[in-house]
């Protein structure tokens, strides 16, 4: 597939997509959308990537859906449910990816932004990005997953005061209120981001896979119920891959396992 509104590179087992419309702040358009699911998938379905980075050209990561687009809407109210339905999609497709997506964020977070950097496992933000759902500053609500994901990573409280506030946050708030999970000067990004990437290349893709699974999976699980899941995750894992006994091998041998 062809590539206009976002840009995919594959190097040393990682994925990174680029937002490519940095005239529009990367607002996501039925089009960069439908690109961005495009180039997910074919990521998930590589056997040699272990990680996804999404990071937005010029000056913001994502501002939010693309208004005008919306203002077809009023007229063709018949265009909002394949809309979002794009966007639930897409989101869906990023959280269950068989290994870690991190949002690289710098600049703007907003709104669509927002609700697709968390839909990625981590965070890094610039110190001066800003992020929240503004949503509520242009009379509309959310649509893409706001109401429903930003309880759960920061609590009822502080989800209630950004979508219906309209406020924006810093990087370092960000990190405070669990919405991030490192803020750094925006020259230190790459940097940042580059020390986990190397952790990540030397892991088992399978176990990475199973681990992302589980975890996500049993949030939404009593403990009980979570702690058996992992189990079953545990046993199924030892049993059928040759991951776990190359590991413990190469631990005997003190020496580096390769994956």
């Amino acid at each position: 597939m062809e590539y206009i509104n976002i840009k995919l590179e594959k190097e040393n087992r990682v994925a990174t997509i680029r937002l490519n419309r940095p005239d529009a702040l990367n607002a996501l358009s039925p089009d960069l959308i439908s690109e961005l699911a495009a180039a997910v998938t074919d990521t998930g379905e590589d056997e040699s990537i272990k990680a996804l980075v999404i990071r937005g050209e010029g000056r913001a990561f994502c501002a939010g859906a693309d208004l005008t687009y919306f203002q077809k809407t009023f007229a063709d109210t018949a265009l909002l449910p394949p809309y979002l339905a794009q966007v639930t999609d897409l989101l869906h497709r990023i959280e269950t990816l068989p290994f870690p997506a991190i949002a690289v964020v710098h600049g703007f977070a907003l709104a669509g932004g927002l609700e697709l950097m968390m839909a990625c496992d981590m965070a890094l933000v610039a110190d001066d990005a800003r992020i929240g759902d503004q949503h509520v500053n242009f009379g509309l609500i959310p649509g893409g997953g706001s109401t429903q994901r930003l309880p759960r990573r920061v609590g009822l409280q502080r989800a209630m005061e950004l979508l219906t506030t309209g406020r924006w946050i810093s990087g370092p708030e960000a990190v405070e209120w669990g919405l991030a999970l490192r803020s750094v000067p925006a020259e230190g990004l790459d940097d940042e981001l580059e020390s986990i990437l190397t952790l990540l290349r030397t892991k088992s893709r399978e176990g990475l896979n199973l681990i992302k699974a589980t975890t996500l999976r049993g949030m939404g699980l009593s403990i009980d119920d979570g702690v058996e899941l992992e189990s079953l995750a545990f046993i199924r894992y030892m049993t059928t891959s040759t991951d776990p006994s190359d590991g413990i091998k190469a631990f005997i041998e003190k020496r580096k396992p390769e994956f």
